[in-house]
């Protein structure tokens, strides 16, 4: 029965041809009779071929079954199953075979109905959605690349050429080593295919139980879970695992995070390198997610996005989206180098840049906000790599489109939700829900003797805000709704609060201080306290506190507690 020789290749004398995706099918079909290979189809896979001048065997002349049940039964039966799994050379297997009058079957082409493409439609329902779950398709597949040392499985349009080609050589023949690649890439399609469907229903009926919705297209639903997945190829190490991430409330973990979580991403576009330029490095989008978010911002002008543009117009996106009032932040190496608020665009822009036009060259610019002309040539008089809004006027996007070096994003507004976010470190990955607590007025603590003003708790607030969007240790001086001074990532907080002085083009005297902890010492409050700053907006919970009370005290400082800490790494 074996018809393998020494190489490990297999003649490939019969093959089963089922396909949504008819791409190039016909022509590669047309090939495969050059090879007088015979053909075994379905439905409108057999139509689409016979219809093209290819002969066909119908699946239910090899069964002696009709097509039943809408066509959920048609492939599931030991004719189908049994030529595809039965190893050629094991005697016993071949012996079942000639008895039960079973032929081999020595190649599956199939892809899967298209799930994803269901749920992600606007008022797709449930039954819909069931109905494209496809059950003969996975389970051929899994039973042709269990068998790859005898069977080959093709569930991929873009295969189509390198098997024909291979096929060529060696005489209708492909050798062991096609076949098990083929029968990798086999596996991940169904596994992804498994966790999509799953992913569908765990959101569905976490909806359903809780009225939670998460944040995917078409009355979708999904839940966290690792997969491998993509476009069918395994990524390379150090992260082997492709995934799609889902974002869901809070109260859903109900009081822990999942057991274990699924992801699956796929390739948006490759960049031209990484943080350096010795690095690979690509975008990947949640391919079940909404449209929100840096990865699915539209690239309206410009050069080409790079992996550091996105991360750092991710950061200001993120900024800029924590406030209400019209914002602008600038963005250098994931941290502000001035943010402000204004009601206007272009005053929020000339406010933000005022902290420090130095940093500002270079930088990513983000508004919270459509982007009229007025800001839109201001943030081109000065050298500016990236800008980031939810819209830009017409006249706005012509005066941008003449800086070709700038990369203009429209980006679709995040909702302020509750979300889970991954670290990877070697060996595995930290999981953590996202920082989205915004601080009330009502849950200050005043603490100091003298209570802040009402324009000093605006300013507080506001400053409380951009510093949890800096890095740890850090510290915001803030004046008016707008950046004075930022100290960031410094390992000593006194540090941060002397370089946040040292850094500040705008006069300190009258500005309030945020810190995203609490002061270990009293000489950061003593060290600002010389900039002439008048309140101070921290967590507390320090042994310490009471030392830095009295130090707010002794400089007539307003000193408020939030009781939460914004640290970020």
């Amino acid at each position: 029965m074996s018809d393998q020789n020494h190489s490990g290749l297999r003649k490939i004398s019969r093959a089963l041809i089922s396909v949504s995706d008819k791409t190039g099918i016909v022509d590669f079909a047309r090939e495969l009779r050059t090879f007088d290979v015979e053909i075994i189809s379905t439905g409108g896979t057999a139509k689409a071929l016979r219809d093209s001048g290819i002969k066909v065997i119908e699946v239910s002349d090899i069964t002696g079954f009709p097509e039943m049940m809408d066509g959920r039964v048609k492939t599931l039966h030991p004719k189908i199953h049994g030529g595809l799994l039965a190893v050629r050379d094991n005697p016993e297997h071949v012996a079942a075979m000639r008895q039960n009058g079973i032929e081999p079957i020595d190649m599956v082409v199939i892809d899967l109905y298209p799930f994803e493409k269901t749920v992600m439609r606007e008022g797709v329902t449930e039954s819909e959605a069931i109905e494209q779950i496809d059950i003969g398709g996975p389970a051929m597949i899994r039973s042709a690349a269990k068998n790859a040392q005898d069977v080959a499985v093709i569930v991929r349009p873009k295969q189509y050429s390198d098997v024909l080609s291979e096929m060529v050589k060696n005489a209708g023949g492909l050798s062991l080593k096609t076949r098990r690649s083929l029968a990798q890439t086999a596996f991940t399609l169904t596994a992804m295919y498994d966790m999509k469907v799953s992913m569908y229903f765990a959101g569905a009926f976490r909806q359903r139980e809780t009225g939670i919705t998460s944040n995917t297209g078409g009355g979708s639903a999904t839940n966290n879970i690792f997969s491998v997945g993509g476009d069918g190829e395994l990524v390379t190490p150090p992260a082997p695992i492709e995934t799609e991430s889902e974002e869901f409330s809070i109260e859903a973990f109900r009081g822990s995070l999942p057991g274990s979580a699924r992801w699956s991403i796929g390739k948006k576009a490759d960049l031209r390198y990484g943080e350096n330029p010795h690095q690979l490095a690509a975008l990947y989008k949640m391919s079940m997610s909404m449209r929100d978010g840096i990865a699915n911002a539209e690239v309206l002008s410009g050069k080409e996005m790079s992996f550091n543009n996105y991360v750092d117009a991710d950061a200001a996106w993120q900024l800029v989206f924590d406030f209400e009032e019209t914002a602008c932040a600038i963005i250098k190496h994931t941290n502000p180098a001035g943010v402000a608020l204004e009601p206007h665009a272009v005053d929020a822009y000339r406010k933000a840049l005022a902290t420090d036009p130095i940093s500002a060259f270079g930088g990513i610019v983000a508004f919270n906000c459509p982007v009229d002309e007025a800001a839109a040539r201001a943030v081109t008089e000065i050298f500016t790599e990236v800008i980031v809004a939810p819209d830009y006027d017409p006249a706005a996007l012509k005066v941008l489109r003449q800086k070709k070096n700038v990369r203009v994003l429209r980006c679709w507004p995040s909702a302020h939700r509750d979300t889970v976010e991954y670290k990877q470190i070697s060996g595995g990955m930290l999981v953590q829900t996202r920082d989205t607590h915004r601080i009330e007025r009502e849950a200050l603590k005043v603490v100091s003797k003298r209570a802040p003003s009402e324009k000093e708790l605006d300013d507080l607030l506001f400053a409380w805000t951009v510093c949890k969007h800096t890095k740890s240790n850090a510290i915001v001086y803030a004046h008016d709704k707008q950046t004075v001074g930022v100290g960031a990532g410094q390992m000593s907080r006194v540090d941060s609060v002397k370089i946040g002085a040292m850094r500040a083009q705008l006069p300190l005297r009258g500005s309030v201080v945020a810190s995203d902890a609490f002061f270990p010492f009293r000489d950061g409050i003593d060290e600002a306290a010389k900039q002439g700053i008048t309140a101070i907006i921290q967590p507390g919970g320090s042994m310490r506190d009471e030392e830095a009370i009295t130090a707010a005290n002794e400089h007539d400082l307003a000193m408020v507690f939030t009781g939460v800490r914004h640290f970020k790494h």
